[in-house]
């Protein structure tokens, strides 16, 4: 995990009661939002392996992140473990039709992001707006979290993929923050939403996630 202090609500990777499984967290020093989202930090690989190896030693039968961003990771990170290494949702992408993404900050997901996971170069992307109350709480690291105004923002963002790209035919959330909203999302757009912890439903065997 991103070494944060925002709420995590219900639906988010690090809360407790998301998956309907034991779960272990492991937070990474010094991996901080911004640091990890538009830094780029390769020095940061090797702290996020020795964390899924102390993951793995105390149990953990496979291994995930808390942000989208470190499927920069991936190869990497499944090579060093011996368990199911999933960094990010945008796996998903190459199982879609028509997908596009819902992003923390669009400014930041690009080409290397999109080719570690083996998905289109032309997925459209859409962000949250810059600076809005849920962009600014995620990546400043801010304690305190308004619900409704956070799923208004992302909604929004969803809104705006669709109006600029309506070929879109289902939206994929690349922040493991983003998946409280998802159900708000697809009622809007009407479109299927996917994110980390329906990759991990999928993947692990546990059934539809519920919203």
């Amino acid at each position: 995990m991103l070494e944060t202090r925002f709420p995590r609500l219900h639906g988010d990777i690090g809360n407790a009661t998301t998956l309907p499984l034991p779960m272990l967290h492991r937070p990474v020093v010094g991996a901080s939002p911004r640091r990890v989202v538009h830094g780029h930090d390769r020095s940061l690989l090797e702290p996020f392996i020795d964390a899924g190896r102390a993951l793995v030693d105390a149990g953990a039968t496979a291994v995930t992140t808390s942000c989208g961003f470190l499927v920069l990771f991936q190869r990497e990170l499944q090579a060093a473990l011996p368990v199911p290494v999933w960094t990010s949702s945008l796996l998903k992408l190459g199982e879609l039709r028509r997908p596009g993404i819902v992003t923390v900050d669009a400014d930041a997901l690009g080409a290397a992001h999109l080719k570690a996971a083996a998905a289109a170069a032309d997925v459209p992307v859409e962000g949250l707006a810059r600076g809005c109350h849920l962009q600014r709480t995620l990546l400043d690291d801010l304690p305190e979290l308004d619900r409704g105004r956070a799923e208004a923002d992302a909604v929004a963002a969803a809104e705006r993929l669709v109006a600029r790209h309506p070929e879109v035919d289902s939206i994929v959330l690349e922040c493991t923050n983003l998946p409280p909203y998802a159900a708000a999302i697809g009622r809007v757009t009407g479109r299927p939403v996917h994110d980390l912890v329906t990759l991990l439903h999928e993947r692990l065997g546990l059934g539809p996630a519920r919203r």
